[in-house]
């Protein structure tokens, strides 16, 4: 962050230059989808953006802003200042000359080369650590909703996918076959993602992951896929019209699991019953991600590194979910944080080794002040 000008001293105004479509922070100031940088300011409450003339229109009707201000006039009138070529730092400044602004508070991810333009004009910026927008840990119902229709399309590509395994016949090398053709991660995948898309959202990076792969937890899986192995399946579809995720995690085995990958199995649902019993408003997010690594502990699944790669349960128990798939809050070993009603998080443990596999579990949870809500209905179950 030193490459921002921290001013001294207090100030509302907000400022975001960027891609809604990519910037959760912007979208959910605006809720407008935009492909290219834009400009929005935030100034005493009152929320403003800045858009070229092909966006003018649009933004009008569909960014829940107050203003909606022309960028050609500030060009036009920058290019009789003699600046052949304004920038988009050139346009900020001059709309906050006429807004009487001299700071701004701006995102961690704030592009530094604008920043440097704008100290340069003589404005000041600070930089916002953490979440811009506190407002997004607590959904609204709105966006509740908007959560649930994404966690439907994850349920629908998770149905697609369990089908296929199901029709897969086990070979004499224990190689799954779909209709014939030795099954591979790639192919379930696109019969998962496929589904997904049909009903109008955007999987990314769906995760279909076997054997020693699945040991590494964000291994997307590549090639084929043998019976008697856990399968992990990690699905987080993005909603096309409102740009909410959902997330959900299931592992299988086609054909039998060995008694050791059955314990930890039943070791990871428990461990997330434990989170859904928990979890309620003011818990400490810090004690439950404990609690669920003493219980994997006393379960004799310890976490460590071993021959040179980090084994057991080694990342969060889980992590807030909206507008990114990943955002605050967060619980894991670092994380202090309480937990607070309409929160909504994702509770997912794992366990992870070499020549077991991986298996995690993954739903998503509203929480509530005496308990949570799980907001997944797809069911849970090991074997095929």
């Amino acid at each position: 962050m030193a490459q921002y000008t921290t001013a001294s001293g207090p100030t509302n105004t907000r400022l975001i230059v960027a891609a809604s479509d990519t910037d959760a922070n912007l979208l959910w100031a605006t809720r407008m989808f935009a492909p290219d940088p834009f400009i929005f300011f935030m100034k005493n409450g009152k929320r403003y953006v800045v858009m070229n003339d092909l966006e003018l229109d649009r933004a009008r009707e569909q960014a829940t802003v107050d203003h909606v201000l022309a960028r050609s006039p500030y060009v036009a009138g920058l290019r009789s200042q003699g600046i052949r070529f304004p920038t988009t730092a050139h346009v900020v400044s001059e709309v906050f000359k006429e807004f009487k602004i001299h700071h701004a508070r701006v995102p961690w991810n704030f592009p530094v080369s604008l920043a440097d333009e704008l100290r340069g004009l003589g404005i000041a910026l600070t930089v916002e650590p953490g979440t811009f927008w506190n407002q997004r840990e607590i959904k609204t119902r709105t966006e509740i909703r908007h959560i649930r229709d994404s966690l439907r399309a994850a349920e629908a590509g998770m149905e697609a996918g369990i089908a296929a395994l199901r029709r897969t016949k086990i070979s004499g090398n224990d190689y799954l076959k779909l209709d014939g053709t030795r099954l591979t991660s790639e192919i379930l995948r696109s019969v998962i993602n496929t589904t997904i898309m049909e009903r109008g959202f955007v999987p990314s990076h769906t995760i279909v992951s076997s054997g020693e792969q699945a040991v590494d937890p964000h291994n997307e899986g590549s090639g084929p896929i043998r019976a008697h192995t856990a399968i992990i399946i990690d699905i987080f579809p993005r909603s096309q019209k409102s740009g909410y995720f959902g997330d959900m995690t299931r592992t299988v085995v086609r054909g039998q699991a060995s008694e050791r990958l059955k314990h930890a199995y039943h070791a990871v649902a428990e461990a997330q019953k434990i989170g859904f019993r928990k979890i309620r408003s003011r818990v400490s997010a810090y004690k439950l991600h404990q609690d669920i690594l003493n219980y994997f502990r006393n379960q004799g699944f310890e976490t460590g590194l071993r021959d040179g790669r980090m084994q057991g349960f080694f990342h969060g128990t889980g992590h807030g979910l909206g507008l990114d798939v990943h955002e605050a809050p967060f619980f894991g070993l670092i994380a202090r944080n309480r937990f607070r009603k309409n929160q909504v998080v994702t509770v997912e443990p794992g366990l992870y080794y070499s020549g077991m596999g991986g298996v995690r579990l993954e739903d998503v949870v509203l929480v509530e002040k005496n308990g949570c809500k799980n907001l997944v209905h797809f069911p849970k179950f090991f074997e095929i």
